[in-house]
């Protein structure tokens, strides 16, 4: 069996919902129904930003990782931290991984901000995540809420997290992208 790392914040933890309704949960599903030998493990913590993700990553290389999916960065977003200080942090989360399992495959899950934060700090926050993605050989799902971002019946009531139904996409989204690394790694 290998373990897939979903390392993230509320949107992997499945904030608001039961943890069998997180996309981690549901990749999993996916996984077992096509006798594949994975396991999805679910380190999602709600309100987790890649300051608090670099502090946090040792404690889960402790377990053998063979793909490491990666997302972080939209709490430092809706907070306005720095892009460029997201981005440090995120490579050094990455240079943990790789040297603990240099034959991991990286996954990078992409996030954007509502355009609220301001024009140039959206689009300068977008394209860290292809920049780390590129400059890493990572795969990069292209932005993780594609199609539940801002549609109000697939958000919770504080608009910002997935419902169930919601979760489903998420879990499709990074399906696209993680398929391909899972045969890649067999």
């Amino acid at each position: 069996m290998k373990n897939i790392l979903f390392f993230g914040n509320s949107l992997t933890a499945g904030y608001g919902l039961d943890a069998s309704e997180a996309f981690p949960a549901l990749i999993q599903q996916k996984i077992d129904s096509l006798g594949l030998p994975y396991k999805a493990i679910n380190a999602g913590l709600s309100g987790e930003t890649s300051a608090g993700g670099k502090n946090r990553i040792d404690w889960l290389l402790r377990q053998p990782v063979d793909v490491f999916v990666l997302e972080l960065g939209a709490n430092d977003g809706l907070r306005g931290i720095p892009p460029a200080e997201t981005k440090k942090n995120l490579q050094a989360i990455i240079d943990k991984v790789k040297a603990k399992y240099p034959d991991a495959k990286l996954v990078m899950a992409g996030m954007e901000v509502p355009p609220s934060m301001g024009g140039s700090y959206a689009s300068e926050f977008r394209v860290i995540f292809r920049q780390l993605a590129n400059e890493n050989n990572m795969s990069l799902v292209p932005f993780l809420l594609e199609g539940v971002g801002g549609v109000r019946n697939l958000n919770q009531r504080d608009g910002v997290h997935p419902t169930a139904e919601g979760q489903k996409i998420l879990a499709e989204n990074v399906w696209q992208v993680l398929k391909d690394v899972l045969q890649e790694d067999s």
